[in-house]
């Protein structure tokens, strides 16, 4: 099972039709925050579930600051990340998932794209939809579920 991960759209429906493009069949999105009222032009574009979280560039949203997403057995801790000091201390984000008992924590904030596991937490940054930073290009990810284990994957779109 694919599940498509995209954070700080920023309101660019040009980011998310490129990403819907680039990431091909998903099951359903997971959007990260910083314009988390994208998930309803995502849902209309894909016709899918979309689970949002808000970021720091939200203001006022329905949003949750996190959400936990349970599939294949394997829980999800999605964050945008801003009040976890994401962009200087992923170790913040591992503290908070092993206290959630996530297996797998998806953010965004920092712009940068990032897949890393430690203390069998998988941390997951897609990058930015649109903004990106550090040379990076505009980009989305997936997370893939096979054979009982959960991997990442970065997109550029």
């Amino acid at each position: 099972m694919h599940i498509g991960v995209i954070s700080d759209s920023h309101g660019s429906l040009f980011a998310l039709r490129r990403a819907v493009a680039a990431a091909g069949p998903v099951a359903m999105w997971l959007h990260a925050g910083d314009y988390s009222q994208d998930a309803a032009r995502l849902a209309a574009l894909t016709g899918l579930a979309v689970t949002a979280v808000a970021g720091n560039c939200d203001g006022l949203t329905d949003a949750k600051v996190d959400e936990f997403v349970t599939i294949g057995g394997r829980t999800i801790w999605l964050t945008h990340g801003h009040r976890y000091e994401a962009r200087e201390r992923r170790e913040e984000l591992l503290w908070w998932g092993r206290q959630y008992g996530a297996d797998v924590v998806v953010y965004g904030h920092s712009h940068i794209p990032d897949i890393s596991r430690e203390d069998g937490i998988l941390l997951f940054n897609p990058g930015a939809a649109s903004r990106p930073r550090g040379g990076f290009a505009a980009s989305c990810g997936l997370l893939i579920f096979a054979g009982g284990e959960v991997r990442a994957e970065i997109i550029e779109i």
